[in-house]
């Protein structure tokens, strides 16, 4: 805890329960009269209120001596522990007389403070305490010296403490080694000198682990020299003296290796001797330690060997997701070694969680060479049929996910390695049907597209699945396929007959007495089982009463509709256009195939009788997708015109073969060069050979968080919530918030810190009045999903002074939040009551949000799950496009999703963004804007916000609204 701020706080290490402040504090007269009683109950109440009083600004003066007569001989060890909370804080010296501030501050002699002379009973009664007969009496008050920072108080228990050394139980031993470690950091000169001599005498003959770690922790500060000669002395048993000494041993190390890089030798050694401790802290410990040391490859290569055990052996997930961050770093300058552990890393993927599994891919991916390809794409097959086996278990919920990262990694290295493309190409192609299989045909789109000499055979297996396919958005990837790359006459034939096949005859409409027999099974399986209760004779001649269910018969029949057919009978109009101009393709293709005219007349008129059927069901069919019902027609009457006008034929042939293949090359080389930019960032040399060495100790302060070898600025800036130390001060004066007018008695003004879960208020309080304020207190209150952890303790501010009062918060959820609350106070001279109320604290959503990336079928997938959607209509002064959808990315912090060419000048936009909370909650937002013409430029339009909590979607609409409208200028 840092220091006081103002005269009136106390130097405390500790926390009380506010259970004694039930009703308020009772007065410094009956505290007194309590701690007369002779039980010890009254007395333990009594002492916690004079703690809470003297906590708030009380002297209490009369209390002083109470506690020295009627509790300090007590042999209640409770009482005994709460007295040592009470020494801790009571004021233990006299305060000066006003003669001697004034001639100190006339720059005479400075002001002596002088022990209370009551305190001398207090020593005694300490020394006594440290060599009672009990154990734990003399282990708790050695426990507690080690908070005292008094040199009056501490010289004359030093021979006492000296004594404790040498108790037969390790429980004092342990704590006199900290009380002596304490005294000698204070004051080792004057007190005890011989100090790092006593201790190291104290360790060699110590065989508790804990005592000879505190006394290890002294020469680690105290006597450097003394550790490291202690060190080499017992290279050979660091291993058996515990877990504490032994990350102690490498804090020395990484201290001495900063100071002096020329005293790695000396190590080394145990350093690889702690590489294959039992315990996983000493072992991360050590491999990281070992890493900033040094950089040679059999230094890195045990590093990374330890890395990779952890992180198939330990069953954490937070365990695993550090070790993995660790070999994350080390693949950008220690590829080649990371992998040859690579199978070892891929062992990963065995972890339950599906973030470990993804960041395990993400190492593993950027490892995969032309020597290991094959044996990691083994693997990803392997794991790919573990899925469908684990789908009945409970580990179903990972299997969709985690097959997806699967197929997502088996894509990346075929694109990579076109070597190993045949080989998986077939084995996913089995995932159709599944829930994977829209991550499956995209793969087998793009090899189709960049391995011509793969098309034959994957057509084929692709024919022969087609029927297995039950998803509309896979289905219609699939028949552009077949349309777009069917170049002979064999597979033309066979795919148009296997369409055809599926799709049946028209009409595609529900027949009435199909219909009908649907509505019956429906309402049959919405009544349930029904029980049916009889009596029956069983052997021995008794009577029984039987129960059974009886279930209405599923007809059977329905389930022999080929799954194509059920799509366009169940109102695909979409999936219809789909087919239609996938059988256009294919009759326009069979004249230069080699099919001869009656089969290409044949097919022509059954695709025309085909797309009619198709028109006729949009016309007829009320579902979802009605709106499409104009576009469906336009295509489909394009696709006749095509096949029986011999004009329209000429013009739209070329146009319906060739530039959808083309558009798809044109796409696939862009996504290749978006990845190539991203690699060639990350390859960005960190140092170049002639860079400045920066010297830590003449940096500056904003300039400490850098990237020296065993240096964890960067961590700690993270942990305090300040990543960039140049704009330090911005984020401060950002936080701040004003709770109270400047004419107001009692100026308070709050400084709100966010750290994920946790707000803390650090609030400045201010009396403005020429009087003291007793019991002065913040009542907080919060509204939404906040709760109060710490409430703010009373206080007593004396005339124009300040004060730092904090409070703690624990959120829970994405939702935005307001704090809220009084400042009640009572004037010590006029005893009246006041009550200031507080502007509110407004909790931004953005806090929360962070930018996240996800692949567009898990956006849609999201988009259809989610129930909660805040619909914001747009309204704003900018008349650009790209402007306004910049401008929306950045005021929300989320990342676009869709890509988009800056320089086409268009009217219309869609986009979806996306992003993350830190509790995990998923924000989806979908852009649609228009530019129209007939509204001087302006833009219209919608978002929405889609979310699984009714709180995000509400939070992150009021952010869109409210900045939306209020665009600053350009040059700011």
């Amino acid at each position: 805890m840092s220091a006081a701020n103002n005269s009136n706080e106390s130097y405390c290490t500790f926390t009380l329960a506010s259970d004694v402040t039930a009703g308020g504090l009772p007065s410094e007269e009956e505290i007194a009269k309590q701690l007369e009683s002779n039980d010890p109950k009254i007395k333990r109440h009594a002492l916690k209120a004079a703690i809470m009083a003297m906590l708030g600004g009380e002297a209490m003066p009369r209390i002083l001596m109470q506690v020295i007569r009627f509790c300090i001989n007590s042999d209640d060890k409770p009482l005994k522990k709460l007295c040592m909370l009470y020494w801790e804080v009571v004021p233990k010296y006299q305060e000066p007389s006003s003669d001697e501030v004034l001639r100190a501050a006339a720059g005479g002699q400075p002001v002596q403070r002088k022990l209370l002379p009551e305190m001398i009973l207090v020593c005694n009664a300490l020394m006594n305490d440290l060599n009672h007969p009990n154990e734990f009496v003399r282990g708790s008050m050695l426990r507690f010296l080690c908070k005292v920072k008094d040199e009056e108080i501490l010289g004359p228990l030093i021979p006492s403490i000296k004594s404790c050394l040498q108790h037969r139980h390790q429980y004092v031993r342990k704590n006199a080694a900290m009380a002596v470690f304490h005294a000698h950091r204070l004051h080792g000169d004057t007190l005890i000198p011989d100090g790092p001599e006593l201790m190291e005498a104290f360790i060699s003959a110590e065989t508790d682990i804990g005592a000879r770690r505190n006394a290890f922790l002294m020469l680690y500060n105290e006597s450097e020299e003394l550790a490291i000669q202690f060190l080499a002395k017992n290279l050979d048993d660091v291993g058996k003296f515990g877990d504490g000494f032994a990350l102690l041993v490498l804090d020395l190390t990484r201290k001495a290796c900063r100071r002096d890089p020329n005293q790695k030798s000396r190590f080394v050694r145990v350093l690889f001797q702690m590489l294959s401790a039992e315990s996983p802290a000493v072992s991360y410990e050590a491999a990281w330690t070992l890493i900033s040391l040094s950089s040679s490859p059999t230094a890195i290569r045990a590093a990374a060997v330890t890395y990779t055990n952890l992180l198939n052996s330990q069953n954490d997930n937070n365990v695993k997701m550090i070790v993995l961050e660790r070999l994350e770093k080390l693949k950008g300058k220690h590829s080649k070694i990371l992998q040859e552990l690579l199978p070892d890393i891929m062992r990963g993927l065995s972890s339950p969680n599906p973030d470990v599994c993804e960041k395990v891919l993400d190492v593993a991916m950027a490892l995969v060479t032309h020597k290991n390809v094959a044996d990691v794409v083994t693997t990803l097959k392997r794991e790919v049929g573990k899925t469908t086996q684990e789908s009945s278990d409970s580990s179903e919920e990972k299997g969709k996910v985690y097959r997806n990262m699967l197929i997502q990694a088996i894509h990346g290295c075929a694109v990579r390695f076109p070597d190993v493309a045949e080989s998986v190409v077939h084995t996913l192609m089995d995932f159709l049907s599944s829930d994977g299989g829209m991550q499956v045909i995209i793969f087998v789109r793009a090899i189709v597209e960049k391995y011509p000499d793969l098309r034959p055979a994957i057509l084929t297996k692709l024919i022969n699945t087609v029927d297995e396919v039950t998803n509309t958005n896979v289905m219609c990837i699939c028949l552009w396929i077949l349309g777009e790359y069917c170049e002979t006459s064999e597979t033309v034939k066979d795919a148009f007959d296997t369409i055809t096949a599926q799709l049946g005859e028209a009409p595609f409409i529900v027949q009435p007495k199909d219909k009908k027999a649907r509505e019956e099974a429906a309402a049959a399986a919405a009544k349930g089982p029904k029980l049916v209760t009889k009596n029956v004779v069983l052997a021995d001649g008794t009577y029984a009463t039987q129960t059974m269910y009886s279930e209405p018969k599923v007809n059977s029949t329905l389930d022999n509709t080929p799954n194509l057919r059920k799509m366009i009978v169940g109102g695909d109009i979409f999936l219809g256009s789909v087919v239609s101009s996938c059988l256009t393709k294919m009759c326009l293709r069979g004249a230069d195939v080699g099919l001869d005219a009656l089969t290409v007349k044949s097919m022509t008129v059954n695709s025309l009788l085909t797309m009619c059927g198709i028109v006729k069901m949009a016309e007829v069919t009320v579902s979802a997708q009605k709106s499409s019902l104009v576009d469906c027609s336009d295509r489909v009457t394009l696709c006749c015109r095509a096949l029986l006008d011999p004009k329209a034929n000429a013009i739209l042939k070329q146009a319906l073969l060739s530039e959808g293949k083309s558009s798809f090359a044109i796409f696939l080389k862009s996504i290749q060069g978006k990845e190539a930019k991203e690699e060639s960032k990350e390859d960005v040399v960190s140092t170049q050979a002639d860079d400045l060495i920066h010297f830590r100790q003449l940096k500056s302060l904003t300039a400490q968080a850098g990237d020296l070898d065993l240096d964890d600025g960067s961590d700690l800036a993270r942990a305090t919530g300040y990543a960039d130390g140049n704009s330090l001060l911005t984020n401060e004066l950002s936080h701040v918030y004003q709770l109270s007018g400047f004419a107001d008695p009692v100026y308070a003004e709050a400084f709100v810190t966010v750290h994920d879960y946790d707000i803390l208020l650090d609030i400045l309080v201010i009396n403005r009045t020429p009087n003291t304020l007793a019991n002065l207190t913040v009542e907080l209150s919060t509204m939404g999903d906040m709760k109060i952890v710490e409430r703010p303790q009373s206080h007593t501010i004396g005339p124009l002074d300040q004060i730092n009062i904090r409070a703690s918060i624990k959120v829970s959820s994405t939702e935005t939040g307001h704090i809220f609350g009084t400042i009640v106070y009572e004037d010590a001279s006029t005893q009246e009551k006041g009550y200031i109320n507080m502007n509110d604290i407004h909790m931004d959503i953005m806090d929360y949000i962070r930018p996240a990336t996800c692949t567009d079928e898990v956006f849609r997938s999201m988009w259809a799950e989610f129930e909660w959607e805040n619909k914001v209509a747009i309204t704003t002064s900018i008349t650009d496009l790209i402007e306004f959808l910049d401008h929306i990315v950045s005021s929300t912090n989320m990342k676009s999703l869709t890509p988009f060419d800056r320089n086409e000048n268009g009217s219309f936009l869609a986009a979806n963004l996306y992003a993350k909370s830190v509790f995990g909650e998923d924000a989806l937002v979908n852009v649609s804007v228009e530019k129209k013409d007939d509204n001087d430029g302006k833009l219209a339009g919608y978002i929405r916000i889609r979310s699984k909590t009714q709180g995000i979607a509400l939070s992150l609409g009021d952010r869109i609204t409210s900045v939306q409208r209020g665009l600053p200028p350009k040059n700011e």
